[in-house]
């Protein structure tokens, strides 16, 4: 019966000319009833917005950094090469074939003997000896974290003497990283909860200081949502505020960073600061507005 009756209700509003003007005086009256909700709110509104404001401030800090971090372990990724020295006799060109294959290589250049023993003789005052330097081979990875994987397997061929990289600052490299991102998704977690808990108390008392009206528009049949909507809008409003306060922090950070890649030549990720912001911006506006809608879950029963 109820099913029957919801359908009759959906062909008659099909039916039913949409009303514009009506359209935008309801959303009118939606923004005057958020614009005063956050009146009545009084000085909270500053506490709350200033709060949030160093909420995102601290979060947008640490995931421009992140980001920062990730570009370096990239860059020095990219330098880090292993070094494979081989056995007298073995054919230089042959092992570059083969370890061209393994997964993760990006490239093999081979240093003759010859070639690193004049460099050698040009750097050092060295005796006029036979050249005991075998031929080399300096292999590059895709990235830091793959490094141990082709060292490994490199290690297993019959014409490798001995291998060395830098073992310790790839490691510190990736660690650095992870570290960061931790971090990063922890302090997401924190904002989440101290966002959504201040906006829950903060609507909480809009919803009892209108408890009286609010009883009224119910018993006028007055659409939930209606109800709903500029305590919603309320909630976002407060986090959008407070990422607007949060950008002149945030630009101290990004100029800070930006001045550390050009001192270390390092090129800045792409569009960093603009992926910050619109997450940021994002991020504040849906918890702000979550953090409403859970509180009117709670606490209005509409």
């Amino acid at each position: 019966m109820n099913d029957q009756k919801l359908k009759i209700k959906k062909k008659v509003k099909k039916h039913i000319p949409k009303d514009w003007l009506c359209e935008l005086r309801i959303l009118y009256r939606l923004s005057m009833e958020t614009f005063n909700d956050i009146r009545r709110t009084g000085i909270v509104n500053l506490v709350i917005i200033t709060t949030m404001a160093a909420i995102l401030t601290i979060f947008g800090s640490f995931f421009r950094t992140a980001m920062s971090i990730s570009s370096f372990a990239h860059e020095l990724g990219n330098v880090l090469e292993i070094s494979v020295y081989l056995k007298s006799g073995s054919d230089a060109n042959t092992v570059k074939n083969r370890i061209k294959e393994f997964e993760y290589v990006e490239g093999v250049k081979i240093i003759p003997k010859d070639v690193s023993w004049t460099n050698l003789k040009r750097e050092m005052n060295l005796p006029d000896v036979v050249n005991p330097l075998p031929d080399t081979l300096h292999v590059k990875v895709d990235k830091p974290e793959n490094i141990d994987s082709v060292f490994n397997k490199i290690k297993g061929l019959t014409s490798v003497e001995d291998m060395s990289y830098a073992q310790d600052l790839a490691k510190r490299i990736q660690m650095l990283n992870n570290v960061v991102n931790t971090i990063t998704v922890f302090v997401v977690i924190i904002m989440a909860i101290l966002t959504i808990t201040i906006i829950n108390n903060t609507i909480q008392l809009v919803i009892q200081s209108r408890k009286d009206e609010i009883e009224i528009m119910r018993l006028m049949g007055v659409s939930n949502w209606y109800i709903r909507f500029p305590l919603i809008m309320q909630g976002a409003a407060y986090g959008f505020c407070g990422s607007l306060i949060a950008l002149v922090p945030l630009n101290f950070v990004q100029n800070g960073l930006v001045h550390m890649h050009q001192f270390f030549m390092v090129p800045s990720p792409l569009y960093a600061q603009n992926v910050v912001i619109v997450i940021m911006f994002a991020m504040g506006t849906l918890f702000g507005a979550g953090g409403s809608f859970l509180c009117i879950k709670k606490h209005l029963q509409v």
